[in-house]
């Protein structure tokens, strides 16, 4: 089991920064490879960022490639989502995800989620 806590959300006017957090417990970090979703209003669910779980491999759809970046400290099993030039179209939660595959099993696991509201 992975419990997941988001943290960081806010109000912030356009062309602002945000650095979410996402601290983890329960079962070993470090084998999850990590992501970051968001949810807005009336659409799907959207991939923003991933990162593997050594963090040698990020990913970024190209709605948020050059403005987002993911990280992780395996030593305070936390995973960041900076976000940086931030724009109304990027007002969503903001949820904390964990995947591992384990002898062709998947565990996943997810965060309650933060809101970021982006509006002068």
């Amino acid at each position: 089991q992975v419990q997941l806590v988001e943290s960081g959300g806010g109000l912030v006017q356009p062309g602002g920064s945000l650095r979410l957090s996402c601290a983890a417990s329960g079962s070993t970090f470090s084998s999850y490879a990590m992501i970051w979703y968001r949810q807005a209003p009336g659409k799907e669910r959207e991939l923003v960022a991933s990162i593997t779980a050594t963090g040698g491999i990020t990913n970024y759809p190209d709605s948020v490639k050059g403005r987002f970046t993911i990280s992780r400290d395996n030593s305070k099993s936390t995973v960041y989502l900076q976000m940086n030039s931030l724009k109304p179209e990027d007002t969503a939660v903001y949820y904390c995800n964990a995947k591992r595959w384990n002898l062709g099993v998947l565990s996943e696991y997810w965060g309650q989620g933060t809101q970021v509201t982006v509006s002068s």
